[in-house]
Order: structure tokens, then C-alpha cells, then sequence
């Protein structure tokens, strides 16, 4: 099982919020797509719950994020 994240889905693209969200900061500025599987998800998830990096800000508002 896999996640992929479009920011073009996401009602906070282009806000303060994408600034401070995962896929920014794993992408970089204007990121496109973030594909994780189960395993880096969870670690990503963990390393938000310590305040290492960004938790995950995405809100859907049309396309979005997929779990496969």
C-alpha cells in the first residue's frame, strides 16, 4: 500500500499552511506529488509526534491524496 499526495488537490496550496507541511518540506517550494509507502509514512509520522519535521497539512478540495 502506497500514499500519493497531489498539492494540486489541496485546499491549502499556495497558503502559510503548505509552507509548514511535510510534502514542502520533503519537495521543497512548490512541490507536485509525494508518493510514500506504508513504512516511510509511519516513520514520517513519528518524526512530526518528536517536532523533527512537518506534519502533513493536506486538506482535499478536488483531486488529492490516493491510498493504493
Amino acid at each position: 500500500m502506497e500514499l500519493s499526495i497531489s498539492c494540486d488537490g489541496c485546499v491549502r496550496r499556495g497558503t502559510s499552511d503548505c509552507q509548514d507541511c511535510l510534502v514542502s518540506f520533503v519537495l521543497g517550494h512548490e512541490p507536485e506529488t509525494l508518493t510514500m509507502d506504508v513504512e516511510s509514512a509511519t516513520l514520517a509520522d513519528l518524526l512530526a509526534n518528536e517536532g523533527l519535521v512537518p506534519r502533513l497539512r493536506y486538506i482535499a478540495g478536488g483531486q488529492g491524496a490516493i491510498a493504493n
